[in-house]
């Protein structure tokens, strides 16, 4: 989940922890010959500003807008990364200190009445150097600093700077940062502190590190969250808060060719079909928001949404067996995509809280008490994986043996035991306590409830408050709540970035929503984020993830298994888990998508 992806992963909910993958569909008004993707978000977004943007939700949205230096090549496996608006991937000094980077030439922003004559004018370096001031400008309270903090020569100095000038419009963007040059208007120099070598895969693959046009803000001021101006295939049509998001093909938009290669069977399963052809291919998406699961799910099967990831309640009409479809669903030309995303869902506690805070064995005897096979037998038809530790097992360090430790452990005794010994340290019986989660729907309501009733079993009292996404995300950024469902979902291989969530610099507002803080786990991070892949880095992040699972600043619950289903006209739906953005390489068979009306009659019959 940071900037979704970035850097650390994308802070998401333990919601139904599946985001829809798209769909197609009609809006009112539009041409019946337009190729139109409509999908689904299942919780509210509010700012379309790269610098605010850290949720999995409206990075669904924002990175089809703008675009970072590089992306993760859409086909092949192992992920790799390509250039994306970059031409070229970076001259490195030997030192590991310097990045140079070449900026392609005739990429233009998206027109709009900010620009002179209202014509998108063309991408310069700059307009990278100035989006990375953004981010460290204190005054746009950016979520995503925690990406930049301590990195690049010269920048937290630049975001000093920025506390003593009175009001947002009185920071000098104009003032030099030694670690950001545009050498000339398309060679980008990044100058770092110390080596960070997963810059190019964490932070430059991200919308942290996304060109922003000095005019959109300067014109649309602090309602550019409204207005996001960027370089990407699509922009910004309409947004109803609320409601829906729509955006339709930029006509700047340069172009870029679908990949004409991938990895073994893909050209078999139709992925290269389309190899070589100018991107991107659909005219508009949209996106509902449907935080109810039944009416996406009827929306769905009524063929009103290309895909959908099939709802625990739908589970016996989808899935006849591992990995087999219904009889209905074959009939009705469906097909199945599982994969295992690389995620980590947990009851986070505040460690600034005074009650959790102080109080391990309080925190240990919650996650005691928290049967997460039954969980996910219950949530999610036993599809998921309990998470024995943090680290997701798509990720480069992984431990395959990490059961072993038990911190998974559902043991209602040691709960028991535990919570006697927490009062003790309280100094008497334990009040209630308060679980905040990120949704008023159904799923919240049975999720609450079971929670509620495992928390009583072990004798402590729990009651849940439940609130939007946009009010949830206030409240935790606020060190606000005591205890919250939460997750991530990395945006690389490499753990580090997963790691950095729990260093005490990035506590609330940044990733470290637990505020969680040990100068012991500081220092030791601080030694392994400046080191290479090696042997010895792989031992020390496991150390480090040790260390956060036995001070239990949350209780780890599952990692996701994704189930999704699509329609057969919804063409190059590859899974891709590092990614976001992708609508640009999809296509809509249009004759097969009309043929479904009739289709879906005949199997009712």
């Amino acid at each position: 989940m940071n900037v979704a992806k970035r850097t650390v992963a994308v802070v998401c909910v333990l919601s139904l922890f599946f985001v829809l993958f798209g769909c197609k569909g009609k809006k009112s008004g539009g041409k019946s010959d337009e190729m139109v993707i409509q999908t689904g978000l299942v919780a509210k977004i509010k700012s379309m500003d790269p610098v605010s943007v850290r949720d999995v939700y409206t990075a669904q949205v924002v990175y089809h807008i703008f675009e970072p230096l590089f992306q993760h090549h859409y086909l092949k496996r192992p992920y790799e990364i390509e250039p994306l608006v970059a031409d070229g991937m970076p001259e490195i000094s030997e030192d590991l200190l310097s990045y140079t980077i070449k900026i392609k030439k005739g990429i233009l922003f998206q027109d709009d009445v900010c620009f002179a004559g209202g014509k998108g004018r063309e991408l310069k370096a700059e307009d990278f150097v100035y989006g990375l001031k953004r981010v460290a400008d204190i005054k746009n309270l950016s979520e995503n600093w925690s990406s930049l903090d301590d990195k690049i020569v010269g920048l937290d100095e630049f975001r000093e700077y920025t506390k003593s000038c009175a009001k947002a419009s009185d920071v000098d963007y104009s003032r030099e940062v030694d670690g950001l040059a545009a050498a000339d208007d398309y060679t980008l120099v990044i100058r770092l502190k110390k080596p960070w070598p997963n810059i190019i895969d964490s932070a430059l693959t991200d919308l942290v590190t996304s060109p922003i046009a000095k005019e959109a803000v300067d014109y649309y001021g602090r309602d550019i969250v409204s207005h996001p101006i960027g370089t990407g295939p699509f922009m910004l049509s309409q947004w109803r808060r609320g409601s829906y998001v729509e955006v339709v093909r930029n006509p700047n938009y340069r172009g870029d060719a679908y990949p004409s290669e991938g990895e073994p069977g893909d050209a078999e399963a139709g992925y290269l079909d389309d190899a070589g052809k100018r991107m991107p291919f659909v005219d508009r998406i949209v996106w509902r928001i449907l935080e109810e699961q039944q009416p996406a799910w009827l929306l769905f099967m009524r063929g009103k949404l290309d895909a959908k990831a099939i709802p625990k309640d739908n589970w016996a009409e989808a899935m006849a067996g591992p990995g087999q479809l219904t009889e209905k669903m074959k009939q009705l030309n469906m097909e199945l995509k599982s994969f295992n995303d690389p995620s980590v869902f947990w009851i986070g506690f505040n460690m600034e809280d005074p009650v959790l805070g102080g109080n391990k064995a309080l925190r240990r005897a919650i996650s005691y008490a928290i049967d997460r096979e039954k969980f996910i037998d219950l949530f999610f038809n036993g599809r998921d994986m309990v998470a024995h530790g943090f680290v997701p097992p798509e990720l480069d360090s992984y431990d395959a043996e990490i059961k072993r430790f038990g911190y998974a452990e559902y043991n209602l005794e040691k709960a028991k035991a535990l919570l006697k010994e927490a009062e003790k340290i309280h100094g008497g019986p334990i009040g209630k306590l308060t679980l905040t989660l990120p949704g008023t729907d159904t799923f919240y309501r049975q999720f609450g409830q079971f929670f509620a009733r495992q928390f009583e079993e072990a004798g402590l009292e729990v009651e849940m408050d439940y609130m939007d996404w946009p009010t949830y995300q206030k409240k935790v950024n606020g060190k606000n709540a005591q205890m919250f469902a939460a997750g991530i979902s990395a945006g690389n291989p490499d753990a580090g970035d997963i790691l950095d969530m729990f260093c005490s610099k990035n506590a609330a507002p940044g990733p470290n929503k637990f505020n969680y803080s040990s100068a012991e786990y500081d220092k030791l991070f601080e030694k392994v984020e400046v080191m290479g892949a090696s042997a010895e880095r792989l031992a020390l992040y496991r150390k480090l993830e040790l260390m956060i699972l036995e001070d239990c600043p949350a209780a780890f619950i599952n990692h996701r298994v994704a189930y999704v289903l699509h329609h057969r006209w919804y063409k190059n739906y590859k899974p891709h888990v590092f990614a976001y953005g992708l609508g640009k390489y999809r296509r809509i068979d249009m004759e097969k998508r009309a043929a479904y009306e009739e289709l879906l009659k005949k199997v009712k019959q």
